[in-house]
This record gives structure tokens, C-alpha cells and sequence, in this order.
């Protein structure tokens, strides 16, 4: 009660104050436009005008309401359509995985657009077209992949570059994977794709630059990458030497040549023998020399053996082998060839027998065959190219052979007799 008789008080208090600032202010409000005017008071324009902004505002907010009803609508229809994608998507992906191509294709491209991530629907589907044969389609589906996405560029060109190389179109491949490395250089996926290009057009000398850098981020296996080196410095002197080109090419790249590869002994042979072909004999015996001090092996001390270099030399310093391993018969061999480059007939003689005594080989026996026939002992030259020939047959295949059978041979004599028969009777007729 007592609130109440407060609050009418008050009103009654404002009501005079509002009426005597009303009379204390007086004033009007004209408005004219063109021949028409209007005039109202100060404080009924006021309230006028305080009505209109409350019109106003609260307008406002019906149609603000009646609006929201539809953008409600427009977000629910997007949620909805992009839950329908994203169960196509999962549709799609499962799928391809278990290999049905078409259904995957087609789930992909029907909710790609519809997609949080068209890229990722657009490239499987791509992937499922490939596997369906349809190449075209699959390069369509990788360009609409392009576009659905910014900045798609590397996704895109890797997928590309796999499905290049899995349709054997090698060269293509390689460019595409060359630009993307120039763009994200040491991209662990570029990477070992360039790995399988280069090694599907031979490409020898990218794949020897490509090693370190495959090493160096763990993306190869060390055995796998010594023998990918391996294999690649291989090819190259073999084309170096085969193409009769600058024997300083060949020299530039055993500089290159990782340390732990020089060591490898078909290594060093290809480029001794590269050497050889490019007049370098001296080089060429000198590497022999020092890769003979760290891996002794038969074919270094063979090849060794062939050298025309400083005949009298090479003897004196294989002689020193020799003394390390008395019973070598390659070695043994070797002392032998070096001794008739040196006109040593009774050395070499007495080298190559204690080769054969070490080890019978058709190759000594023919050494020896040789050199007693241009010392005029027939006998022992025949016997020793018979002992080649017997070596020799050793280490052929068994074989089915014409037998010396006295029948077998009449029955071919009868065979023979019946058939020059047949033959005068058709010349008769």
C-alpha cells in the first residue's frame, strides 16, 4: 500500500514538473513542403516523433522474425545435404577399397559437390576411374579436382604422376614429378616417385643425384640405396665407354663416385676396362695396382695381367705378390702373361704349369698349347690344346650326343640308301 501511494505521488510530482516545463518552454514544429505546411507544438511534435521511432524499431523486428525462418531453413537444408555427402563419400571410399571401381566412381562424383571436401572425393574417384580403364574420364575427374580446391596443385599432380606411371607413360610422369620438385624440393612422396621414374627411363644420372637425397630423409633402405648406386654408376661407364665419349666424362665420374662404391670390385673393373678403351692404360694399371692392396681379388689380378703398360715393371711388382700368396693360380696366371710381355718363354713356362699344377684350367692349357707351338714342341702343344678341349667339354651342359654304334650308323647309311632311291625314282618319273 505503501508502495503504491509512493509510486502516485510521483506520478503526480513528474506530471506537474512535465506540465510546467511544457509551459516554461513553449515553442512549434513547421514542417513546409512546396505550398504545403504543417505546424504542431514542441512537445506534441516530440512525442510524434518518439512514437515513429518506436513504430520503427519494433517493425523492424517482426520482419526480422518473419526472415529467420527461412535462413533457418537454408542452413538445415545444407547440414542435411552435406550429411547425404559425407554418407556417400564414406559409400564411395569403402567401395573402392574393396575394389568395386564403378559403385566408387560413382558415389564420389554424385557427392562431391555437395562435400566438405570435394578434393578428396574427386581424386578417389579419379583413382577408381583409372582402375576401371577409363583413362579420359580419370583425367577429367583430376582436373575437376584441380578447380574444386585451392591450392590442390601438389595433391593433384602427385595422384597424376602415379596414375602416369602405373599406364607406363614414364616420360610424362617424369616431367610432371621434375616440376613439382623444383616447387616443394625434398617432398618425401616426390621423392621416391621420381625414384620410380628415373629407374623406368633409365635414367641413370638423375637416379645417382636422386640417392643422397633419399638418404638423407631415411626414405631408402641403405642396401637397397647401395644398390641403386651401384647399379647406376655401372650403366653410366658402360654407355660412357661404350660411346666412345671423353675419357674425362668417365674420370668425372669416378670422382663422383661415393667412397664405399670404389671399393666394389665390378666397379672397378668397368672402369679399368673404360680406361683401357680410352688410351689411359697407365691409370688404368696404377687403380689396379692400388685396388690390389685393398681387396685382392681374381678378376683385379687377371685384368691386371692384360695390361701393356711397363711389362717389366708389373712383373717385378707381381713377382712381390707372389711372394704373399705363392699358391695363387690367377696370380700364377698373371705372372705367366706378364713373362712372355717381358720374351721370359722359360718364366712364363714355368708360371703357367704351376698355375695348372694349382688349379686345371682350360685356360692355362691353352696358354701353354700357344707358347710350345711357337717354341716348336708340337707334341706338348697338342697335348695341351687336347687338355683345353677336355677342360672345356667339363663345364658344358650334358647333352644328348650321336652315338658311335656301328648299328646306329648302318641304320643311318640304310636311311641314307633309301632316301637317294626315292630320290632316282622321282628323277626316272
Amino acid at each position: 500500500m505503501r508502495k503504491l501511494i509512493l509510486i502516485v505521488v510521483l506520478g503526480l510530482a513528474l506530471g506537474a514538473l512535465f506540465g510546467q516545463l511544457m509551459m516554461s518552454v513553449p515553442g512549434y514544429w513547421l514542417v513546409r513542403v512546396g505550398d504545403t505546411s504543417l505546424q504542431t507544438s514542441f512537445w506534441f511534435g516530440l512525442v510524434i516523433l518518439l512514437a515513429a521511432f518506436l513504430v520503427l524499431h519494433f517493425g523492424l523486428r517482426v520482419l526480422m522474425r518473419l526472415t529467420r525462418p527461412v535462413s533457418r531453413f537454408k542452413v538445415w537444408n545444407s547440414r542435411t545435404r552435406n550429411r547425404n555427402a559425407m554418407k556417400r563419400t564414406v559409400r564411395g571410399l569403402v567401395a573402392l577399397a574393396e575394389g568395386r571401381w564403378k559403385k566408387a566412381e560413382k558415389s564420389l562424383v554424385k557427392a562431391a559437390d555437395d562435400s566438405s571436401t570435394p578434393l578428396v572425393n574427386y581424386l578417389s574417384a579419379a583413382l577408381a576411374a583409372h582402375y576401371q580403364g577409363r583413362f579420359d574420364q580419370a583425367d577429367t575427374l583430376l582436373k575437376r579436382a584441380h578447380l574444386s580446391t585451392e591450392g590442390a596443385d601438389t595433391a593433384v599432380g602427385m595422384m597424376q604422376a602415379q596414375l602416369m606411371l602405373d599406364r607406363q607413360q614414364y616420360e610424362e610422369a617424369l616431367a610432371i614429378l621434375t616440376r613439382l620438385d623444383r616447387q616443394l624440393p625434398n617432398h618425401p612422396q616426390v621423392l621416391k616417385q621420381l625414384k620410380q621414374a628415373y629407374l623406368s627411363v633409365s635414367d641413370w644420372d638423375g637416379l645417382r643425384h636422386l640417392m643422397p637425397r633419399l638418404g638423407a630423409q631415411q626414405l631408402i633402405a641403405p642396401e637397397e640405396r647401395e644398390q641403386l648406386e651401384q647399379r647406376a654408376y655401372r650403366e653410366l661407364i658402360v654407355r660412357e665407354a661404350r660411346e666412345g665419349a671423353d675419357i674425362e666424362k668417365v674420370r668425372g665420374l669416378w670422382a663422383d663416385m661415393p667412397d664405399h662404391l670404389r671399393g666394389n670390385i665390378d666397379l672397378i673393373v668397368l672402369y679399368a676396362e673404360a680406361l683401357v678403351r680410352g688410351g689411359q692404360e697407365p691409370i688404368a694399371e696404377r687403380l689396379l695396382r692400388h685396388s690390389l692392396k685393398e681387396h685382392w681379388d681374381s678378376r683385379l689380378v687377371l685384368r691386371y695381367g692384360l695390361l701393356d703398360v711397363d711389362a717389366g715393371r708389373q712383373l717385378v711388382t707381381a713377382e712381390k705378390w707372389l711372394q704373399e700368396r705363392p699358391n695363387d693360380p690367377d696370380l700364377l696366371l698373371t705372372l705367366g702373361r706378364l713373362a712372355l710381355r717381358n720374351a721370359y718363354w722359360g718364366k712364363a713356362q714355368e708360371y703357367f704349369e704351376a698355375s695348372q699344377r694349382q688349379r686345371p684350367s682350360g685356360v692355362v692349357c691353352a696358354e701353354l698349347a700357344r707358347l710350345y707351338a711357337n717354341l716348336g714342341e708340337h707334341n706338348k702343344s697338342q697335348l695341351y690344346y687336347r687338355h683345353s678341349v677336355e677342360l672345356l667339354d667339363k663345364s658344358l651342359p650334358s647333352l644328348p650326343q650321336p652315338s658311335e654304334d656301328k648299328d646306329v650308323l648302318a641304320e643311318g647309311k640304310k636311311k641314307g640308301g633309301s632316301k637317294e632311291a626315292e630320290g632316282k625314282g622321282k628323277d626316272r618319273a
